[in-house]
């Protein structure tokens, strides 16, 4: 049974909500303390799916986890043991994730499982990039009509490696795989993202050596062992930024307790010219729609430190609602812009062109994929029934019902809970009207 929502929208969004760990860092960090010879851990934890996902992985390979509720993870990796294929695949689910274990469990176990493996629908995002990795590091990779097996009899060593595009997953398979390889790791072409930083902060604080220099180009030397951490993972950008696009498609005003000005300034730059008004404060950012017309932009997602792919559907919506002509270019996804259907059926006024509109040509150019939008505003929003596609464009469904006229009825809405803790309770808090039924 597929949860739902009944939305009844044009009701602007006001008030507090707050946002914790970094959905794109915390099951990572997870995932690193498998690689520590003592108990770590971990706080400022949302309770999302992928953090379950992550805890019944690891619990299948004999990591203790104790979640106190309270948004601190302990986790004891000194049992360590094979998992099952059937199990691995029955609690990966749609869950990349596994793909991240098997460089440390190739170093603990000398081998690795990962099962056929889902995700949201928003490219090929190819694993390609992650089993190429593990080759360079001594891995051998053998496909099973179940999935992928790995091992590495001999254990992994220092490679070099170089990315033909700065991919956050493969830069992580790299940073996970060579922090206890034998010998030098060189990374060129490596994705330079805050959370990737955190990640190697905490692998830091277990006794790895880590340099990041210029031009993407990181240096792993290889330690025979590492300790434990104790980490405050990094707030959520994208969701915080989710929040705010929310302010300025209904008209609302919200204080993102736990947002980060430091990690979301490209954001922050993109919303001021937009139009909306920014609070910047110490324990987080309001954001508010000015009362006056949105201005029209022209943006580009790339990756760190330029406009955040995951920023770019909340924002899509928002700019329905602008005076004039958008355009946005996404150059990090190649088909990240289904979800725009659904708000073509709402009334928005949206084309879809392969063609790079931005100022940069991308490497989807020349591949006849839609990866350019032009959206005509303002125009007003229509009530609909809505089935949510993935994580992000289902986030960006619930704005667009909630800044519709009308009840909309939003099906699907387990996958939001991937990556927005408890979002109907922020919902509720910020006086949005609906109901919470099974489909």
């Amino acid at each position: 049974m597929s949860s739902a929502l009944t939305i009844t929208g044009g009701v602007p969004l006001q008030g507090t909500i707050k946002v914790r760990g970094a959905k794109n860092l915390v099951p990572k960090a997870m995932v690193a303390a498998l690689l520590g010879a003592t108990p770590s851990t971990l706080r400022n934890v949302p309770h999302i799916k992928d953090v379950q996902v992550v805890t019944d992985l690891l619990s299948l390979h004999g990591v203790a986890v104790d979640n106190d509720g309270q948004g601190k993870l302990h986790l004891d990796p000194s049992n360590v043991v094979r998992a099952q294929h059937a199990d691995i695949d029955a609690h990966a689910g749609d869950s990349r994730i596994p793909i991240l274990l098997c460089g440390p469990l190739l170093h603990t176990l000398g081998e690795a499982f990962i099962p056929d493996l889902g995700g949201c629908k928003i490219g090929d995002r190819p694993i390609n990039y992650h089993l190429d990795v593990l080759r360079h590091f001594g891995a051998k990779v053998e496909k099973l009509d179940s999935g992928i097996r790995m091992s590495a009899p001999n254990g992994l060593h220092g490679a070099k490696v170089e990315l033909p595009y700065p991919s956050v997953g493969a830069t992580e398979q790299v940073l996970l795989s060579a922090t206890r390889a034998r010998g030098r790791t060189e990374l060129r072409g490596a994705a330079t993202e805050p959370e990737i930083m955190d990640l190697i902060a905490i692998l830091q604080k277990m006794g790895a050596i880590i340099t990041v220099q210029t031009d993407r180009v990181i240096h792993i030397e290889g330690v025979e062992s590492l300790s434990g951490y104790n980490h405050s993972a990094m707030s959520d950008r994208i969701e915080a930024a989710s929040w705010g696009s929310a302010a300025l498609a209904t008209g609302g005003d919200i204080f993102v307790e736990g947002a980060t000005q430091a990690d979301m300034m490209t954001f922050l730059n993109t919303f001021r010219k937009v139009g909306g008004d920014l609070d910047i404060r110490e324990d987080g950012i309001r954001f508010s729609h000015p009362g006056t017309a949105l201005k029209p932009i022209v943006v580009e997602t790339d990756v760190h430190p330029g406009f955040m792919t995951d920023w770019q559907q909340p924002l899509v919506v928002a700019l329905t609602q602008a005076e004039g002509v958008s355009i946005v270019h996404e150059t990090v996804y190649e088909n990240r812009f289904g979800f725009t259907h659904a708000l073509q059926r709402m009334g928005a006024n949206i084309q879809l062109h392969r063609d790079c509109l931005g100022s940069t040509p991308c490497r989807f150019g020349q591949s006849n994929y839609v990866h350019s939008a032009i959206i005509s505003g303002r125009t007003e929003l229509r009530a609909q029934d809505i089935h949510v596609p993935d994580l992000r464009g289902g986030f960006s469904h619930l704005i667009a019902a909630l800044s519709a006229e009308g009840v909309s009825h939003v099906t699907g809405v387990e996958l939001i809970e991937r990556g927005y803790e408890h979002f109907t309770t922020k919902l509720e808090a910020l006086g949005a009207t609906f109901d919470v039924a099974n489909s």
